[in-house]
C-alpha cells in the first residue's frame, strides 16, 4: 500500500490551504466561475446539476482501515452517508456543499488522501489490479512503477491541462473524428 512521505504531506496541506482561501475568493465575488472552474476541477470538484461532486483519489485502490473510517466519516457528515466507488478506484461524494470543500480536503489530508487531479484535464489517479502486490501468479508488483508514474505526474505543469480527450486522427488512420463513447 502506498506511504505518503513529508513531501507529500506537505503538498497535500498546502493544496487544502490554497483551495480554502480561492473558494473564499470565489464565494466573496473575488473570481469569476470562469477563473475558479479549473481551480476547483484539479481538487476534484465537479459541479452537477443540483450540488457540487468531490472525487477522491485512492491509489491503487488500497486503503488503511484509519482511511475508510474516514472517507464513512465524510459521508455521514458532509454528503447523504454514502461514496460512490469508480471505476478508476476513486470514491465520488455527490451532494458536498462548497464552503464544506476545504474541510473535507483537510479531513483527507490528516490521513494522507488528497482528490487533486481527480478530474479536469490532467493525469488522473493511477490504478493497478485489484491483487496487485498478493497474487500467487503475479510475475511482477506493478505498485512501485504505479507510484513512480504518480509522483511524475502530480501537479506536473505539462500534464495539468491537457485536451479534453487526447486523440491524433492520423495515427489512428481515420480522417473524421474519434469516436469516443467512454466519456
Amino acid at each position: 500500500m502506498y506511504r505518503y512521505d513529508d513531501y507529500d504531506r506537505a503538498l497535500v496541506h498546502e493544496r487544502v490551504a490554497q483551495f480554502r482561501d480561492q473558494v473564499e475568493r470565489f464565494q466573496a465575488g473575488e473570481l469569476s466561475e470562469e477563473e475558479f472552474l479549473p481551480l476547483r476541477l484539479q481538487n476534484g470538484l465537479y459541479m452537477q446539476k443540483h450540488a457540487y461532486m468531490l472525487r477522491v483519489a485512492i491509489p491503487y485502490g488500497t486503503l488503511s482501515s484509519r482511511q475508510l473510517r474516514t472517507l464513512a466519516h465524510i459521508a455521514r457528515e458532509y454528503d447523504r452517508g454514502y461514496g460512490h466507488f469508480t471505476t478508476r478506484q476513486n470514491l465520488q461524494y455527490n451532494w458536498i456543499e462548497l464552503h464544506q470543500v476545504p474541510d473535507i480536503l483537510q479531513h483527507l489530508a490528516d490521513v494522507d488522501m488528497h482528490a487533486i487531479q481527480t478530474s479536469g484535464n490532467c493525469v488522473r489517479n493511477i490504478t493497478t489490479e485489484a491483487f496487485a502486490g498478493v497474487a500467487a501468479d503475479e510475475l511482477m508488483d506493478p505498485r512501485p512503477l504505479a507510484e513512480i508514474l504518480r509522483q511524475w505526474s502530480t501537479i506536473n505543469p505539462e500534464f495539468l491541462f491537457l485536451p479534453r480527450k487526447i486523440q491524433d486522427r492520423h495515427l489512428l488512420g481515420r480522417a473524421g473524428p474519434r469516436r469516443n463513447h467512454d466519456a
